[in-house]
């Protein structure tokens, strides 16, 4: 899987900012440039530490390609998406060791925090294998990380929700209360997206109970988002729209686990959301170890 060209230039104003960050206003690594030979060459291998699925090897690339790195070769021996097991050589990278050491951190972080949401992606992918349910992210994202954490979903086997704001209309609980709420907030706001965005714009409007599904079943946005309901509750939701707009796509969200997900799936649900994906999935302990 490769970085779009929107994804790289996202990267690329990423890896500036870690880069200005890292070195300061003096633009110096003080310990590498105060012991390290600057003619010593050092090859060097990342290295997985744990289990998990990789992403964010073409990051690793752009950050040794840099003004702040030159001359370094990088190789990758497997490729994002790819399952990993503790051990696994994941790169290898050479070139002056100064170099090396003084890019270390920055790729690392990179790669361990794409490869963490790629790897809690797809425990909840295959979590749910076999059931024709997606797994999907949110816009629950790290400002500025966005477009690259997405792509880390995707590596995972996940699929990616709206990216912003600009591309989708999903009604959520306080539009509606700021119309009033109720029923009538739900047709009017259904049928003021429809009409100021177009027919190309998908409509999704949230509901937390199945008297207001009826009412968003009956004025055809294109998914329904159900939010914190009991497995009862989805499955009947999943008949009621069966039976009244199977062309309906239902959403479930809020509360989701790995402990949770499939159960969610079995009511029959098209997508599930998972904040979690992006939020609060821990990095994948990955190293760079230098080699003789």
């Amino acid at each position: 899987m490769n970085f779009s060209p929107e994804e790289a230039a996202a990267c690329w104003g990423l890896i500036e900012l870690a880069w200005e960050e890292d070195l300061g206003p003096r633009k110096v690594d003080l310990t590498t440039q105060a012991i390290i030979p600057p003619d010593l060459p050092g090859p060097a291998v990342f290295v997985a530490r744990a289990s998990g699925v990789v992403a964010g090897l073409h990051a690793v690339e752009l950050v040794l390609n840099t003004s702040h790195s030159p001359l370094l070769k990088f190789q990758p021996l497997v490729q994002d998406g790819d399952r990993v097991r503790p051990g696994d050589r994941l790169a290898t990278v050479a070139g002056l060791m100064q170099s090396i050491l003084t890019a270390e951190r920055i790729a690392l972080n990179f790669l361990q925090h794409l490869s963490g949401i790629a790897t809690m992606t797809r425990r909840f992918v295959d979590a749910v294998a076999g059931l024709p349910c997606q797994i999907l992210d949110t816009r629950k994202t790290t400002p500025g990380w966005r477009l690259l954490e997405k792509y880390a979903v995707r590596c995972g086997g996940g699929y990616n929700h709206r990216m912003g704001l600009y591309d989708g209309a999903l009604i959520k609980d306080n539009h509606l209360a700021a119309l009033g709420g109720g029923p009538d907030a739900i047709r009017q706001s259904i049928q003021l997206a429809r009409e100021k965005n177009g027919p190309d714009v998908p409509v999704e409007i949230e509901v937390e109970n199945l008297d207001l599904l009826e009412v968003a079943l009956a004025c055809r946005p294109d998914i329904v988002l159900l939010d914190n309901m009991s497995l009862d509750q989805l499955r009947e939701a999943v008949r009621r729209r069966n039976e009244k707009a199977p062309q309906i796509q239902l959403e479930a969200s809020g509360g989701i686990t790995l402990h949770n997900v499939r159960a969610v799936a079995e009511t029959g649900v098209d997508r599930i959301s998972v904040g979690a994906l992006t939020h609060s999935t821990p990095a994948l302990d990955i190293a760079l170890d230098y080699e003789e």
